[in-house]
């Protein structure tokens, strides 16, 4: 015993460094002997769906999964193996994985949704862009948007995950909570925004769409990852330099909120062909005739416009199951800010990008038109994924999507309600 602590006392940088290293090893050891506990009790949860008895004739339901393997520096397809895939195949659905290898590519797969009873997105917020756009989930017909969507966080950026599922720093207990939630039934509605240029097909946002010199610094900010946790306030800071005061000028146009109409009940299976043929009838001959109601002219709003930033965001964010009107948050953030103000607020941004500021302008509309100078450089960031800046007409399609939640998130938002 006195050799090996003479020994370990002459090579003390060794043994050092040895300690060290047999901690990190230990710490390393016990966090994956952790991850390997809820993944089994999220199984043996799952399995609890997959045991329950189903008549005979019913089907299995089925679910088509969306999975962008590149999403998380490539890490999202074994993130998605480990830890979602066995939770969804004991729970006895009929899974069918695409992957999204390459840009457009489930546009192609518009097939496997025809018969599909849920969707699950597994990625980032660029997947969601990538479902909801490109395949046309809310341009081909309306039954697609009554088809429950479910979302798996596997991405870098996860914006709805903040809205669906409570917070963890456990990357495997959040992916594990979020998939079980899938198989819990518990849904909210989402709000949709629809962004169309003059001349391009619209672009939908669950989150919203931001313009300004927070998100252009935002934007840099990993160029500065050898700064450590310095970088968000490096960026910014080096922002200033290139151009101040950073102001961004523009025209808006805007409608006021509009009434929300009482939600429609879910009828659980189509109704037979003569009931359908008998309410089409009844519609037709017994609707009111006479001279059409005169439509009251839509009342405009218009501002001219000199910002640091502008954001458009749903309230998905901070969703009220018992809201009476329907608006989008239009914040309009202060020119007059000194450099110091600009970096502190820019961190505040990178925590939560549709933060509305204070001392900022907030208008609450239903639609808007935004009219940029001729010449005007820069980018649009809608739901984290970069656009090229250009005059867009901003539509808001309440409630257009259903999304799994957490029945935790969703006692929580009906207890505030009362409240």
């Amino acid at each position: 015993m006195a050799k090996v602590l003479a020994t370990l006392r002459q090579h003390w940088k060794k043994s050092t460094f040895g300690a060290c290293l047999l901690g990190w090893g230990g710490h390393w050891l016990y966090g994956k002997h952790c991850d390997n506990l809820l993944r089994r009790a999220a199984c043996q949860e799952a399995q609890a769906f997959g045991n329950q008895l189903i008549p005979a004739t019913m089907p299995l339901k089925k679910a088509t999964v969306f999975l962008n393997p590149a999403a998380c520096k490539g890490k999202a397809g074994n993130l998605f193996e480990k830890n979602a895939a066995p939770i969804l195949h004991l729970s006895g659905l009929d899974v069918t994985v695409v992957k999204t290898d390459y840009e457009g590519q489930a546009k192609k797969l518009l097939e496997l949704m025809e018969n599909t009873d849920l969707i699950i997105i597994a990625g980032g917020d660029g997947t969601v862009q990538e479902v909801l756009h490109e395949p046309g989930l809310l341009r081909i017909t309306a039954a697609f948007s009554k088809i429950p969507i479910g979302f798996i966080p596997l991405g870098k950026t996860c914006s709805l995950s903040h809205t669906l599922y409570p917070e963890s720093t456990n990357q495997v207990q959040h992916i594990t909570n979020a998939t079980l939630a899938i198989l819990k039934g518990e849904t909210v509605p989402l709000d949709v925004l629809q962004i169309k240029g003059e001349k391009e097909q619209p672009v939908f946002a669950v989150s919203g769409l931001r313009w300004g010199s927070y998100r252009d610094a935002g934007v840099k900010v990993s160029k500065y990852w050898y700064l450590g946790p310095l970088k968000t306030k490096a960026a910014h800071f080096f922002s200033t330099f290139k151009e101040w005061p950073q102001k961004h000028q523009a025209a808006l146009m805007y409608l006021g909120p509009t009434e929300r109409p009482p939600e429609e009940p879910e009828e659980k299976s189509r109704p037979p062909l003569h009931v359908r043929l008998y309410r089409r009838l009844r519609s037709y001959w017994f609707s009111p005739k006479g001279f059409p109601k005169e439509v009251a002219p839509e009342e405009w709003e218009e501002l001219k416009l000199s910002t640091t930033e502008l954001c458009i965001a749903t309230q998905n964010r901070q969703l009220d199951l018992t809201r009476t009107e329907d608006f989008m948050d239009i914040c309009i953030e202060s020119e007059s800010v000194s450099k110091g103000q600009f970096v502190h607020r820019g961190s505040q941004k990178m925590r939560d990008p549709h933060m509305c500021l204070e001392g900022s302008q907030r208008i609450q509309a239903s639609r808007c038109i935004l009219q940029l100078p001729e010449g005007t450089e820069g980018f649009f960031g809608i739901d984290n994924e970069e656009y090229e800046a250009m005059p867009v007409e901003v539509k808001l399609l309440p409630r257009k999507l259903r999304f799994f939640c957490d029945p935790r998130m969703r006692e929580q938002l009906l207890q505030a309600a009362v409240q």
